[in-house]
């Protein structure tokens, strides 16, 4: 077993891996050291250790250090046991148990919304949305809460042309300005709402879930029915304080980061 002394040695070879996961590229040991605040010599140690374990790799011809194949085999690991799904779950149970309402977590594939969970009342009535549905991002209050913290580029790559906005009800943002606009909308207040954009009666609330780097990989929506002749402008804030709440729990049991939003007529 290893003493208390050995905590500080693990937690600087934490952020040194860190570090090597969020650049695009490999780095030399004294950038390591300049980005970390180490001692060069420290950071050489820390450095020959990971790269002896095999997650991190030493280019010696750039004299740079990248992540290693143990790295990449720790994160596909980490992905079979379907850890968000696991973790997201049980608070999905307890939000559904509030608002009697059904829940789902979904996240972005492409310009699409994924459902990776869904959790219903205790007497469910008929939901559109199941598990394993995927819906165009720019329509369903979970793309575009995720959509709306994504860089303009990434948005624009998502959705090129028009061509690339599916009508299914008559409702939702029909090009790419509309889009943007209804994102810095939905950014500003804090969470997203759909209003029959998906299938006429229905609506939906969702809020956001962020990994460590303050990127949204996630979404949690509660879905309800909902009449209207035309869309009524409700955005239906109390739900939203609990979306919310639930989301920013998947935040803080995945290690994440809530992004920085303005606090508008943001819940909470």
């Amino acid at each position: 077993m290893g003493s208390s002394s050995d905590v500080p040695a693990l937690r600087r070879g934490l952020a040194v891996l860190r570090l090597l996961a969020g650049r695009p590229g490999p780095l030399s040991a004294a950038a390591v050291a300049r980005e970390l605040d180490l001692p060069r010599s420290t950071t050489y140690h820390l450095l020959a250790e990971l790269t002896e374990a095999g997650f991190a790799t030493h280019f010696p011809e750039e004299r740079r250090y990248g992540l290693g194949v143990a790295a990449f085999e720790l994160g596909s690991a980490y992905l079979r046991h379907d850890p968000l799904e696991r973790l997201a779950r049980p608070l999905l149970r307890r939000l559904v148990d509030a608002v009697g309402r059904a829940a789902h977590l979904g996240v972005l594939h492409g310009a699409e919304a994924l459902y990776l969970v869904r959790e219903q009342p205790r007497q469910p009535s008929t939901i559109v949305s199941d598990v394993g549905v995927r819906l165009p991002a720019h329509l369903t209050a979970s793309g575009r809460a995720m959509l709306a913290h994504l860089p303009d580029a990434q948005v624009r790559a998502l959705f090129p042309g028009v061509t690339s906005f599916v009508d299914r009800t008559g409702r939702g943002p029909a090009n790419l300005p509309a889009l943007r606009r209804l994102l810095a909308a939905e950014r500003r207040r804090g969470w997203a709402v759909e209003d029959g954009y998906v299938t006429a009666g229905f609506a939906s609330v969702a809020a956001p879930v962020f990994d460590h780097g303050e990127r949204p990989i996630a979404a949690i929506t509660v879905t309800f029915r909902h009449v209207c002749d035309e869309e009524c402008g409700e955005t239906w804030p109390d739900l939203a304080v609990e979306a919310r709440r639930t989301a920013d729990a998947l935040t803080d049991r995945i290690g994440g980061h809530r992004a920085d939003t303005p606090r508008g007529e943001r819940p909470g």
